[in-house]
């Protein structure tokens, strides 16, 4: 690589001149901010930052608060790669999402470190959201093993490979924890759950960024994190993006902020505002979750950007009579870099001299910009190394995409076929194997926001593919059926005709990546055109077959269950999604995932989740007058939690260290354990979930039947036990009231603790808190 000037933060502190030969502190005339302002901001951790900003104008400043787009036409709002250059070149630009590539990052960042005054290096953000060239299964899927290293080795692969290419932040990961399958985001998160959401967004921003007090993000291998959507974006109504949230503070607090909580406990460097309303305020104009939540009362140190054009939204919202008025209210409330649109660069030198935003606001949202420039170590080393950068999966990230995929799926129903054996696995041995589906030949199975250059260079492997090679001796024969979407039944006989020559047929079903995922909702989530009538032919037959489900949401699966004697979910798996599927299918991986949300029996029951509350009238099959449907049974099709295996479990009755514990000691820090012996009561090694609920019978504000605070999957040889240990204190058993201040209360009262291996587990002892 060329030699290349660097521009060290000394130098851009001193004054150093840039290739333009530009010095001192003005600009365009407009004074130098007072530096009295920012310095006792916790942001600014180095002294350098509260010199840098001494030296710039307020026109630099309003610069480091935006974000343009270096792409053309991919969404609204967007912006030329010339005024992307222009910006930069005139020190008032601070980040740029979308370039991609050492070459070309490195070209636009010398512009702004050569060519600008203070020669400030740029941020570069992209959507990594579950691999760049390595696309490892969506989040969804990976909720679904139950195991947060899965997403510690999805972040790494994911940060080596995007910092090689000049990338320094990527907007993930998505903790929106949502109730509705309709939504197709739901394919971005973890699930319905906040404890399981939070430990897998701890673990990703630890994935991505290494230590939690970001001292490793000059690394090579790492990158920002970016903690999403700030906050109950997930509870859209109906399911449709972007959509109101009319949410109570307990509710807020319980539910859809504890992921974000532990993703600042574990150093997440950003965080960006939702799209969505939260009880009638914009969240990108929210004050109380912005401010008073995240930055005072969580002490959050990052800063705050702002989703795709989401400042200029909120004229449509009704909150923001026009341009100004948005930026005045985005910066007042927390937001600290605006993405796309460009209100606080057009307006912010007129708010602020007519005193609408305060010079300390402005300087420390610049301040904790700056910040994360220096942590990241960008004024030392600005540019990527172009003979290092990394373009295409190696051969280790390729296995642990394979593994993450297995271990991600869930065996929904395994019937024994005719002879009485489980219908899975499959043996390799098998004569002959029929695979039919529209998605059995597909290499289209990445999943949403996979990134582009990886969906055309480095498709999923095709399923059709795989169970060739994992049965070379058998004679596998393929017909598609029917189209992913389509009406068209034209197609079926052929695989009908295939299921009836062959031993077993393997049917894959589902609904493309483009189903899910951003602006992807659904009012209709059972599976798609004539796949169900598909099912139902080869059923026909009576010949053996299972039903591999690939789908970035929880699907309704109507009549054809009942008749299907094996369902595997396996999501959409990624790169290596052939070869997980048939490691899966063959025995090769014995599935121990579990549902992380609730799969509905029909529409018509959503919302259906574990975690809901109690009525006054709840659930009596001989009461009329209780909470229920008249047509659908109380219950969701598969619970939250549920997954079989190849083998057999045994959970046994759960053990207290203590039958009572004082409130007062639990707010010390006293903590209760719950132990568990778990057997494996089969013929083969597996893999089981232990997970541990706890259910509040009386309380101040009226508590989840099932509250998740603890899971540990397990690894049993055939025959084997262990004793699993959990603890519980005062942040399981207690709870946030509606106070807006934040109070958590540990009351007195009695709580029955569960163990088992799904929502539904039985066995339980009560705990006393005195």
């Amino acid at each position: 690589m060329r030699e290349i000037r660097r521009r060290t933060l000394l130098s851009a502190i001193g004054g150093t001149a840039a290739a333009g030969g530009l010095t001192g502190t003005a600009l365009t005339g407009t004074a130098a901010a007072d530096p009295g302002s920012v310095a006792e901001h916790p942001a600014t951790r180095d002294p350098n930052v509260r010199k840098l900003l001494e030296r710039m104008t307020v026109e630099e400043k309003l610069g480091q608060l935006q974000q343009l787009n270096w792409a053309v036409s991919t969404g609204p709002g967007g912006s030329e790669t010339k005024d992307v250059e222009d910006a930069a070149r005139a020190g008032r630009l601070g980040s740029v999402l979308n370039i991609f590539g050492a070459k070309s990052s490195n070209a636009l960042q010398r512009i702004a470190v050569e060519e600008s005054r203070l020669g400030i290096p740029l941020l570069f953000g992209l959507d990594v959201i579950h691999g760049l060239w390595t696309t490892f299964p969506i989040p969804l899927a990976q909720a679904a093993s139950f195991d947060p290293e899965v997403v510690v080795q999805d972040a790494r692969v994911s940060a080596k490979e995007a910092r090689s290419n000049g990338v320094h932040w990527t907007f993930a990961p998505m903790m929106d924890v949502t109730h509705e399958p309709r939504w197709g985001r739901i394919a971005e998160g973890h699930g319905e759950d906040p404890y399981l959401t939070a430990r897998f967004a701890a673990a990703k921003v630890k994935g991505y960024q290494g230590a939690g007090d970001g001292s490793g993000l000059a690394s090579k291998g790492r990158i920002a994190a970016c903690a999403k959507h700030f906050v109950a974006y997930g509870g859209a109504e109906g399911g449709r993006d972007y959509n109101t949230v009319d949410v109570s503070e307990s509710r807020l607090r319980n539910l859809y902020l504890p992921p974000f909580k532990a993703a600042l406990d574990a150093g997440v460097a950003t965080v960006m505002a939702s799209f969505n309303t939260v009880s009638g305020v914009p969240a990108h104009g929210n004050p109380h979750t912005l401010t008073d939540v995240l930055k005072d009362e969580w002490g959050f140190e990052g800063f705050v950007v702002s989703d795709w054009n989401g400042v200029d939204e909120m004229i449509a919202h009704g909150f923001a009579e026009d341009g100004a008025a948005a930026a005045r209210l985005t910066l007042n409330a927390g937001v600290d870099m605006e993405m796309v649109s460009t209100h606080l660069a057009e307006h912010g030198k007129k708010l602020l001299g007519s005193g609408k935003i305060s010079e300390r606001r402005l300087d420390d949202a610049v301040a904790r910009i700056l910040d994360l420039k220096v942590r990241l170590g960008l004024f030392e080393q600005p540019y990527a190394d172009e003979d290092a950068a990394v373009d295409e999966p190696t051969a280790k990230a390729r296995a642990a995409a394979r593994e993450t995929a297995a271990r991600s799926m869930v065996l929904l129903r395994n019937e024994p076929s005719k002879g009485g054996a489980k219908t899975l696995p499959l043996t390799a041995g098998s004569g002959s194997i029929a695979v039919v589906g529209p998605f059995a030949d597909s290499g289209d199975l990445l999943g949403t926001w996979a990134f582009p250059g990886a969906m055309k260079k480095f498709p999923s492997g095709k399923i059709l593919d795989a169970v060739q090679r994992a049965a070379p001796d058998a004679k596998v024969t393929h017909a598609r059926g029917v189209d992913p979407e389509g009406k068209d039944t034209g197609g079926i006989p052929e695989a009908v005709a295939a299921a009836r020559a062959a031993d077993v047929t393997v049917v894959v079903v589902g609904e493309p990546p483009a189903m899910s995922g951003e602006a992807a909702a659904r009012s209709d989530i059972s599976l798609p055109g004539a796949q169900e009538k598909l099912i139902t032919a080869v059923a026909e037959t009576g010949k053996p077959f299972v039903v591999v489900l690939v789908s970035g949401r929880p699907l309704t699966t109507g009549d054809w269950l009942d008749s299907a004697p094996a369902v595997l979910a396996a999501w959409h798996p990624g790169v290596e999604a052939g070869n997980a599927v048939a490691d899966v299918l063959f025995g090769t991986i014995n599935p121990g995932g579990k549902l992380p949300v609730s799969f509905p029996r029909t529409v018509g029951q959503i919302p259906i989740h574990y975690n809901h509350e109690s009525t006054g009238r709840p659930y009596a099959p001989d009461n009329k007058y209780t909470s229920k449907y008249l047509d659908l049974p109380p219950d969701p099709q598969f619970p939250f939690g549920f997954g079989l295996s190849y083998t057999s479990f045994t959970v046994g009755e759960p053990k207290l260290s203590r039958a009572s514990v004082s409130a007062r000691s639990l707010r010390k820090g006293t903590t209760v354990e719950v132990s568990v012996q778990v057997t494996n009561s089969g013929d083969r090694a597996g893999d089981e979930v232990v997970q541990l609920y706890i259910h509040d019978l009386a309380a101040a504000i009226t508590q989840p039947v099932r509250r998740l605070r603890g899971f540990e999957r397990i690894s049993l040889e055939a025959g084997g036990s262990t004793t699993v240990r959990f603890r519980l204190g005062a942040e399981d058993l207690g709870f946030w009231t509606n106070a807006t201040d934040g109070t958590f209360l540990v009351e007195e009262g009695a709580v029955d603790v569960y163990v088992g291996n799904s929502s539904e587990a039985k066995a339980k002892k009560r705990l006393t808190i005195t």
